[in-house]
């Protein structure tokens, strides 16, 4: 293939990326029907009210999403010294893959590929670090809130509420255990043959001491927390009345719920509309209220920076000289 031929082909490949995200992007908000009806919503709530609490809501956007560039800008080094301009440009256009590709999986690709191409199989292994960082503490917020759910609302008996509790601490436990034994993992992979050609790329998982782990953990309680409060926000704008402690155990139970289910980023609005409108069925009756403040945090967290993102594509080289 000619140089000539390689730069039209490359050209392309941007192209159907950013045209796939604008298409899945138009076609699910001019038909998303939920936001429709948080405009209803809100018109009864004082407008200046309504202007300053969805600015909050972006601006802890930007900030959760540089707090994940922070991140991984510190779990790269070890592969890499990138810039924080390249650090932001690869976050958001991972962000753009993912919204078209199951289980956001196009978000390594999109990361990594502005990465040297020599190290963007050993990125992708680092950037997964970031990603359990995350999964560990949905897992645990997550476990031990449907434990007290299933306590408060379903009515088994004291007994097998117990062992529900002590199945979710054991749950819990295991993926802090893991998570500050990531190292583990290289040794399973090199314990199979087949896996030859691939097991240079695990040995970043050895060089991250548990005193780095910590902190990329701690980075990712901070992105926890935004995000869970930025839910918090709206549904004390929208429902007031809501129990506190029942509505944030259950947004922890949602999240939960999401990392479990395999979905499409652009679908992912119906499966959390879904869920949470039956998760808090239990605690009000405003199913559309709660459908509409999922659909608004999903537009926010995930539409939006993918839109931004869009424009990074463009700054890759998909056919360089693979080495990866």
């Amino acid at each position: 293939m000619t140089k000539q031929q390689k730069k039209y082909l490359n050209l392309g490949i941007k192209l159907i990326i950013v045209g796939l995200a604008s298409w899945f992007i138009y076609a699910k908000v001019s038909d998303q029907k939920n936001l429709k009806e948080f405009e209803l919503l809100i018109r009864s709530i004082n407008p200046d009210v309504v202007r300053i609490t969805i600015s909050v809501v972006v601006l802890m956007m930007f900030l959760n999403w540089s707090l994940e560039v922070l991140k991984w800008k510190y779990l790269s080094r070890k592969i890499e010294n990138i810039s924080w301009w390249t650090a932001f440009k690869s976050v958001f256009a991972g962000l753009t893959w993912a919204i078209f590709t199951p289980n956001r999986i196009g978000e390594y690709g999109g990361r990594i590929m502005f990465l040297k191409p020599q190290n963007r199989a050993s990125g992708a292994v680092a950037m997964g670090v970031g990603l359990f960082a995350q999964l560990v503490l949905t897992s645990v917020f997550g476990a031990l809130s449907i434990a007290w759910f299933v306590a408060k609302y379903l009515n088994f008996s004291v007994a097998l509420n117990g062992v529900f509790f002590l199945f979710s601490v054991v749950y819990a436990g295991a993926f802090i255990l893991l998570y500050f034994n990531v190292h583990w993992i290289d040794r399973f992979v090199n314990r199979f043959r087949f896996m030859e050609k691939i097991k240079g790329f695990f040995s970043v998982l050895q060089t991250y001491k548990r005193k780095e782990l910590l902190y990329v953990l701690l980075l990712s309680l901070c992105r926890f927390i935004i995000f869970t409060s930025q839910y918090i926000i709206l549904m004390l704008l929208i429902l007031p009345d809501l129990p506190f402690v029942a509505m944030v155990l259950m947004i922890f139970i949602l999240f939960f719920i999401q990392s479990a289910m395999p979905s499409l980023d652009i679908f992912d609005f119906s499966v959390r509309s879904f869920v949470a409108s039956n998760l808090y069925s239990y605690i009000t009756t405003q199913e559309i209220a709660v459908m509409a403040i999922v659909s608004c945090i999903w537009f926010v967290n995930l539409i939006l920076p993918a839109v931004i993102g869009a424009a990074f594509v463009f700054n890759v080289n998909y056919l360089d000289n693979n080495q990866s």
